[in-house]
């Protein structure tokens, strides 16, 4: 008898509701001032790195690293005057954002976001089968308390994105708004404070062990760690202990671990970068507003505009000149939009140099 005829592999259909997704990125290119993923311009501290590397001979390489993290739980805690249970920390704040979705969206439930917003609620809700709201911002951008309340009655989302300052506009929300959506909200809110140590107050002073608060963060943007991926939540113990059903077993290494417990030995360096960025956004938004270009106030690390000419070309000559920006212009409700990120004095002297050329 002869052998069966091979038939072809036919692999089988990702999710219907994938079916239309597009991955989540942002443009790739080789150029001397890179200034659109919201980076730190600067790098940690020399004794940091010093503590960092003499940690990592310690480290038992072939053993499993602590699943609860509770060292470096312990102290964020203590960073934000909370104790350790009421802390997670993640690969990143958005593995912290598909825990809380995972957790409390699913099939069945919906979360509200209002654009534009930062994309991966969005998406990360998606993902995780989770239905999206939107919610709209006014034409400046600014949160109407009326549209929240709309659709927190109408769509009752078991989670509510709020981002403050928010990106990709920069604006920060006040916290009276915060509070409101809080009282009003039929289930989590999830204040994203990934830009919170530029902005001049924080939602962290509203959490508390019955509230349906919680605050994310990250070690991206003022602790100069994007290349560690580490971000994390303080909300009630409960929401933590939902949270860590659904995380991954082993989800954060131990020298991720231990390079975001001994950057909070760093605070002061830390606050003194920050105090560098925000003077240098405020310089850079009155050079912008000087070349004829709309810029919105930003309470973050970086400042949304729209040049007088078209942004695309626009985009296009700052890269031919080696400035890499942020193009928006084809995002939902930001034409001819781009965002730059606040870099050093030198970077952004380059870019703005390189955008008057552009534009003239």
């Amino acid at each position: 008898m002869g052998r069966p005829p091979i038939l072809p592999a036919v692999l089988p259909p990702v999710r219907d509701d994938l079916a239309e997704l597009v991955g989540y990125h942002s443009a790739q290119v080789d150029v001397d001032v890179r200034l659109n993923t919201n980076e730190s311009p600067y790098p940690p501290p020399a004794a940091w790195r010093e503590a960092f590397v003499a940690e990592l001979d310690g480290v038992a390489y072939h053993r499993y690293p602590d699943r609860r993290a509770r060292a470096l739980r312990a102290a964020i805690g203590e960073l934000h005057g909370v104790g350790a249970d009421q802390v997670v920390a993640a690969n990143g704040s958005n593995e912290v954002l598909q825990a809380l979705c995972l957790a409390y969206g699913g099939p069945g439930r919906a979360a509200a976001t209002f654009e534009p917003t930062y994309a991966l609620h969005s998406h990360i809700a998606r993902i995780t089968g989770t239905g999206v709201v939107s919610g709209q911002r006014r034409d400046d951008f600014t949160l109407d308390p009326a549209e929240v309340r709309r659709v927190l009655a109408t769509a009752r989302p078991a989670i509510t994105f709020l981002c403050t300052p928010n990106n990709p506009t920069g604006l920060v929300e006040p916290q009276e708004l915060v509070e409101a959506a809080v009282a009003a909200a039929p289930g989590l809110v999830v204040v994203d404070e990934a830009y919170a140590q530029f902005a001049p107050w924080s939602a962290l002073s509203l959490v508390a062990a019955d509230r349906p608060l919680v605050v994310t963060r990250t070690f991206s943007k003022t602790w100069a760690m994007a290349g560690m991926r580490l971000g994390y939540l303080v909300g009630p113990p409960e929401v933590v202990e939902a949270c860590e059903r659904v995380l991954l077993p082993y989800h954060l290494d131990a020298a991720t671990q231990a390079a975001g417990r001994l950057a909070l030995r760093y605070t002061a360096e830390m606050e003194a970068r920050v105090a560098a960025v925000v003077a240098e956004r405020e310089r850079l938004a009155a050079a912008l507003r000087e070349l004829a270009a709309q810029v919105w106030p930003s309470g973050a690390n970086f400042l949304l505009f729209r040049p007088a000419r078209d942004a695309d070309l626009v985009w296009k000559g700052l890269v031919e000149r080696s400035v890499l920006v942020r193009n928006c212009s084809s995002w939902p409700r930001l034409a001819g939009c781009l965002r730059v990120t606040v870099g050093t004095a030198a970077e952004n002297d380059a870019f703005l140099s390189a955008l008057r050329e552009v534009l003239t």
